[in-house]
């Protein structure tokens, strides 16, 4: 059998045993539904509150009714986005980046099909967020800013609390959206002191399953309900809750914070062996993001003149999954949007890969990804249509 190397975690992850554990009395012995009036209820509805407020503490909220149970991180940027600007319709200006995740750049297209107008503000050549345009963008009109916390190929960090105070100088009525899915699990989490009105996080983005995520809402930041129906979730998103899951999410978070320090320094070290090693032994390899802050577990790799498509092939073939992007995109031939915006020559954007480490990932795991990756480069460069910029590439990098 293949030897499975999993470095593609900014996907999914694994579920951690012990979520798994904790979510499996919820289905079999503790399955009723928690608004139901009976005792036999009382377990799943104090499950949720006490879940509730694990992730208060997870975010550093302020009260546990900031706090809403949702399906995804895609469903908690809908309900957020879509419900301050459904709230307040006066206000017609949005303001996001370029490199955000599809899930939510595809809701200000609609957005702005709808009369929206909104600002798409760059990054530098690292895939740092030009704060300064974000800052001239800001009018009386804008309603939300939405930024994501680290972006999901590069993991380029954006500074959340300078962003916030950016937005409140220029607009105290502005609100601030943050998509976080990309930090849970892998950098501390405080929306209060970040200046944070709403945040989305994803539960398989750190080790909990599909299906569950997270929306905060901080309580002086109205909004209307996505999905209408009971009373669920104070009214903000109705359907009966997902016991096991929202158990799942909490159990995760918990295992998380209390491996915050080993992410923040075991997993980097695995990431930059596997980051110099590869830049040493690879003359066509560049690191994307410079020397941009990054989380600790994300490396967006370059090889240049060749396809990244042929590449992640032949990884695969050894058992190493890896990405070429967001696993959102991967359907599709258009080049990294992201990588775009950082404007990576064209001569790497297609032979970028992206690897993302977990806490599960092992040393053994990552010697042997720097064993066989230099063959596999070889092989698929020696059959690149480039043969003289690769040798002038090359010769420059020995001398």
């Amino acid at each position: 059998m293949t030897k499975l190397v999993y470095l593609d975690n900014n996907a999914t992850t694994r579920v951690d045993e012990h979520v798994l554990e904790a979510m499996l009395p919820y289905f079999k012995e503790e399955y009723a539904n928690p608004s139901s009036m009976y005792d036999f209820a009382k377990k799943s509805s104090n499950a949720i509150k006490e879940s509730r407020g694990v992730i208060k503490d997870f975010i550093n909220a302020k009260d546990e009714k900031e706090i809403i149970f949702t399906s995804c991180g895609s469903e908690s940027a809908n309900t957020g986005i879509r419900g301050v600007l459904n709230y307040n319709k006066n206000k017609k200006h949005i303001i996001t980046t370029k490199v955000e995740h599809p899930c939510v750049l595809n809701v200000y297209k609609s957005l702005e099909k709808q009369g929206y107008k909104v600002d798409y503000i760059g990054v530098n050549s690292n895939g740092e967020l030009d704060l300064e345009a974000l800052e001239s963008a800001i009018t009386d009109d804008t309603a939300l800013v939405s930024v994501m916390w680290a972006n999901k190929e590069t993991g380029v960090i954006n500074p959340i609390g300078k962003i916030s105070e950016i937005i409140k100088s220029k607009n105290k009525d502005t609100k601030l959206y943050v998509d976080a899915v990309q930090v849970a699990g892998k950098i501390p989490i405080d929306v209060q002191a970040n200046g944070i009105d709403m945040l989305g996080i994803s539960g398989h983005k750190f080790h909990a399953p599909k299906g569950v995520g997270v929306l905060y809402v901080n309580s002086k930041t109205m909004i209307t309900p996505l999905i209408i129906g009971g009373h669920q979730e104070r009214g903000k998103r109705a359907g009966t809750e997902n016991v096991p899951y929202i158990v799942g999410i909490a159990k995760a978070a918990e295992l998380a914070q209390d491996s915050l320090h080993y992410e923040m320094t075991e997993v980097k070290r695995l990431r930059d062996k596997l980051e110099s090693n590869i830049i040493k032994k690879i003359y066509n390899a560049r690191l994307n993001t410079g020397i941009a802050e990054r989380v600790p577990n994300t490396s967006n790799i370059g090889f240049e003149y060749i396809e990244g498509e042929l590449i992640l092939l032949h990884l695969s073939d050894l058992g190493i999954c890896a990405s070429s992007g967001s696993a959102c995109t991967s359907g599709s031939l258009e080049p990294s949007h992201v990588l775009r915006a950082m404007n990576v020559p064209f001569t790497a954007i297609h032979g970028s890969i992206r690897w993302s480490l977990s806490r599960f990932t092992t040393e053994a795991e990552i010697d042997y990804v720097i064993d066989k990756l230099p063959g596999i480069i070889e092989k698929v460069t020696s059959i690149s249509p480039y043969q003289k910029e690769l040798q002038a590439l090359k010769a420059l990098k020995n001398a």
